[in-house]
Order: C-alpha cells, then sequence, then structure tokens
C-alpha cells in the first residue's frame, strides 16, 4: 500500500512487552476462526516469545508507519516451537550440514494482516539461516499461518496435537528447502 512502508530490525530486549503484547492479541485474535475458546487459552501457554531468539539476535520486529507490525525469526537450536514458559525447550545447536534450521515465532498484529508482513519474516528468516549454511528450515504452523506457509512453499508434514496448555492445540509441522 502506497505510504505504508515495511520496516524492519533486530529485536532486543527492550521491545519484549511491545512483542508479548503484540503475540497476546494475535493469538486472542486471529486463531479465532480455527480453535475454540478453550484452545485459544491453551495457546497462550504452548506459544510465545522464546527470549533465546532475541539473545541469539535472530528474532525482529516488523514496523508499518511507525507501529509494531508484526514479529517472527529463525533458529539454529533444537527447539521448533514454544516459549519462555513452554516445558520442554532444547537449546542445543544444530548442525546445518545435517539438520533444519527453525522458524519461530511469527506473529502479525490484527490490524496488520495480509500486508506481506509474514511474507517479509520468512524471507529474512530464510535467508539469515542460508547464509549460516542451513539448506532446509522447518517451522510449526498453526492453522491460521498454515495458508502464508503453504504459499511460501513450505510442505506440510505431521500434524500433532499438543495438550499441554489443557485443551488439545493443533500444529502442523512444516519444512522448506532454501
Amino acid at each position: 500500500m502506497v505510504g505504508q512502508e515495511l520496516q524492519y530490525r533486530t529485536a532486543t530486549r527492550d521491545d519484549i512487552a511491545g512483542i508479548s503484547a503484540l503475540m497476546a492479541l494475535a493469538i486472542a485474535e486471529l486463531q479465532k476462526p480455527f480453535l475454540d475458546d478453550a484452545q485459544i487459552e491453551s495457546s497462550r501457554t504452548i506459544m510465545g516469545l522464546d527470549t533465546q531468539l532475541i539473545d541469539d539476535g535472530t528474532y525482529f520486529i516488523v514496523t508499518c508507519c511507525g507501529a509494531l507490525a508484526g514479529c517472527g525469526g529463525w533458529s539454529q537450536r533444537a527447539t521448533l516451537y514454544g516459549a519462555d514458559q513452554s516445558h520442554g525447550r532444547n537449546a542445543a545447536l544444530l548442525d546445518p550440514a545435517k539438520d533444519a534450521a527453525r522458524v519461530r515465532a511469527m506473529y502479525t498484529h490484527p490490524d496488520f494482516v495480509r500486508r506481506g508482513i509474514g511474507r517479509l519474516i520468512l524471507a529474512i528468516c530464510e535467508s539469515a539461516a542460508r547464509e549460516e549454511g542451513f539448506r532446509r528450515v522447518e517451522l510449526a504452523a498453526t492453522l491460521a499461518g498454515e495458508p502464508l506457509y503453504r504459499a511460501c512453499g513450505y510442505q506440510p508434514g505431521e500434524k500433532i496435537f499438543d495438550d499441554s496448555g489443557g485443551a488439545p492445540v493443533p500444529i502442523l509441522k512444516m519444512w522448506k528447502t532454501i
């Protein structure tokens, strides 16, 4: 859109409050067509910010007209999805020669959907992972995110139901060669 240029930068710990607010709003609003209230509440436990990504310098924020419009990142660590509060996180480093990098924690503010923010974040992540020697990326897609990832060339893999937050939340593992 004219006059609505997207800008991005690497996130810092000073961005955590804004990122967390954006994530909470995205989970609450963008999942409504796909999940019931119990699953949305469960998603709050399962999803969110993993500050390891910020500390690693692999998490980005996108702004539009000065407003926080989206966020997301990639990781060379074993954890596929989950937030600081999620159990089962694994900070082990992946081997680019045999492992896939992870695209992680992508969220768009509901006021900015369908403006290219998700595509921009994916392009940034894929490029950065490629520069680090990775030839493949994986991600854990929500039902709301799946159409974007398919449109960007991601292939579906295993569908799981994560019930660690209470109600089972469907998650589709997806991958792409970069």
